[in-house]
């Protein structure tokens, strides 16, 4: 009866997902992409802060451990950054500790009715805490490095195409204390499109200038982690190489072992730290040099037509010119028009008023004054005077006819003939 039972369980569920419709998959989809970056530019942090302390209950045993954790992550952030023991760092009161601590994370913790066993992180505030802990304000950091996070395990290649830890372990890294300038994916909107393990195999270096264009980076960093599992939530070896450019250049990598499924987000954390180290000392060093081929080279401008255009002559404004025209008949108004249009520098020609059989008033705007009109006119047979700025067309007269010759008298021998 099981046997027959769950091929019908099976296809109600899928008839179910069926009616569902678009909307099921749209959620399926935006649950299994997308991990926004932390925005960490104002912050200094310091993890791994182990705590294991008691109290009267459980919110003191817990505040109590709080407030442990604020005083050796002071400690341990001013020895990070000056390369000196812990044992040297000055020791500050609980008063002016609260002031610098921006927030806690809590990576794990137990809370018992009178204990508090946990893992704690502190982020310290960087303008407050920057002169007492000896951080600048700025730092040189690298141009703007696009982050490629490839992951291969089971035989598939995935950046953020789906979620996965070591994704989820770069949007969690804070990139305040870093020299490197990273962009980073988040996987939503056209990011599994361009952002994608295939990419990263592609050495066309037109595509690759698209994408930096698109995202605004200047170069490429790929982090690689191996995932290698004994069986489904037991160890896990990963193996972590770091890349530059669209070659891949090999910077270097290393191995990291997990205990199990539950230490995996562990070892995701610390690969990202230690390879965030790997790009700083290559950066030192000098070796992420960009690849002159990703640098998109804009055409040079037209310095010739420029040239050309200098050396011609600006045309003069046009100028309103009024025309007045004797008008017969409509003919002769709309062969007025024709012929003003006609002439070179004339923009346009309007009628002001229309008198047939008297004088009709046009506007000319024209690229000069009235005298250069005048003279144009007069050569298309028009004659022109010039009256206060106005100009008076009129027809010019045909010239006289040809006197035509006398008849030649008759001879008087022919007339005397006939009669």
């Amino acid at each position: 009866m099981i046997r027959r039972r769950r091929p019908t369980i099976l296809a109600a569920c899928a008839a179910a997902a069926l009616l569902a419709g678009g909307g099921l998959v749209a959620q399926l989809e935006s649950g299994e992409r997308g991990i926004l970056p932390i925005d960490s530019s104002g912050t200094l942090e310091i993890t791994g802060i182990k705590v294991d302390v008691g109290g009267k209950g459980a919110a003191e045993a817990r505040f109590a451990g709080w407030r442990i954790a604020q005083r050796e992550g002071f400690k341990a952030l001013w020895a990070k950054q000056h390369k000196r023991p812990v044992g040297e760092a000055p020791t500050l009161s609980d008063s002016v500790l609260d002031t610098l601590v921006s927030s806690i994370i809590v990576e794990k913790e137990q809370i018992g009715p009178n204990r508090y066993i946990a893992t704690l992180g502190v982020l310290f505030d960087r303008a407050r805490a920057g002169e007492l802990l000896g951080v600048a304000g700025l730092q040189r950091r690298s141009a703007p490095m696009m982050l490629f996070p490839v992951m291969l395990t089971g035989g598939t290649l995935t950046t953020v195409e789906r979620r996965n830890p070591w994704q989820r372990a770069w949007a969690q890294f804070r990139t305040a204390q870093s020299p490197i300038d990273y962009v980073r994916p988040s996987g939503l909107g056209p990011d599994p499109l361009l952002i994608n393990a295939a990419q990263t195999r592609r050495p066309g270096r037109a595509w690759w200038r698209n994408i930096l264009d698109y995202y605004g980076a200047a170069d490429i960093l790929i982090a690689e982690v191996t995932l290698h599992r004994a069986y489904p939530g037991g160890p896990a070896v990963g193996r972590f190489v770091g890349r530059h450019g669209a070659d891949g250049t090999i910077l270097g990598g290393f191995t990291l072992r997990a205990r199990d499924s539950a230490d995996l987000p562990r070892m995701m954390a610390e690969g990202v730290e230690r390879m965030d180290r790997l790009f700083s000392d290559a950066l030192a060093a000098g070796l992420l040099v960009r690849d002159p081929s990703l640098i998109t080279v804009e055409p040079p401008p037209p310095v010739e037509e420029e040239e050309e255009q200098a050396d011609k002559p600006a045309l003069p404004a046009p100028r309103l010119v009024q025309i007045q025209v004797v008008t017969p008949s409509e003919q002769t108004f709309a062969s007025a028009i024709g012929e003003i249009r006609g002439v070179p520098g004339v923009v346009s020609v309007s009628a002001r008023s229309t008198a047939i059989g008297g004088w009709s008033i046009l506007l000319a705007n024209f690229r000069g004054d009235a005298s250069a009109l005048a003279a144009a006119l007069q050569a298309r047979g028009w004659a022109v005077s010039n009256v206060g700025g106005t100009l008076r067309l009129t027809p010019a007269l045909p010239p006289p006819a040809a006197p035509q010759p006398a008849p030649q008298p008759q001879p008087p021998g022919n007339s005397s003939q006939g009669q």
